[in-house]
């Protein structure tokens, strides 16, 4: 039986995410199996900005839509974000070195089979909607997500 890891991803910030998803893809290199959970800000990485709707949602789930994120390419850093420019300093930095950018970490966990998984609770309370999120992403409850958690390797939380 081969080893297992999972990752719940509360953030919704850069660099956290970045992290997650380059220790996500680097498992999958060594065979190991990996799901990721994500929960509220968490949610922004795995939205799609082309599939978003403000169609039968309520006054405070559309103020949510328009004031967060739309998706991993506005996700703000944790530390020194100033405004965004310092995301685009860090992402001036990471091509200076070659390094890929957060999307090229999320496509390569796409193609890797790495299984999304968003908070059942999280989406509803966000007033998100299933078919706002890429289609790698099955929306599942706590239990399930424990489930899983209880069966890996490791767990890890960012």
């Amino acid at each position: 039986m081969g080893k297992k890891m999972n990752l719940l991803m509360f953030s919704g910030e850069y660099d956290k995410a970045m992290a997650g998803l380059i220790l996500a893809n680097t498992a999958r290199e060594i065979d190991v199996e990996v799901t990721m959970f994500f929960a509220f800000w968490g949610l922004f990485l795995v939205r799609d900005p082309e599939k978003m709707t403000l169609e039968d949602k309520t006054i405070y789930e559309k103020l949510m839509d328009v004031i967060t994120p739309k998706g991993p390419h506005q996700l703000p850093l944790s530390r020194m974000n100033f405004g965004g420019l310092g995301r685009m300093m860090l992402e001036e930095m990471m091509e200076d070195q070659g390094a890929p950018k957060l999307v090229h970490f999320l496509k390569g966990a796409r193609k890797k089979n790495i299984k999304f998984y968003a908070c059942k609770l999280s989406v509803e309370i966000m007033g998100f909607k299933p078919e706002e999120f890429l289609p790698e992403v099955e929306i599942i409850d706590a239990a399930a997500y424990l489930k899983d958690a209880l069966e890996s390797d490791m767990q890890l939380f960012i």
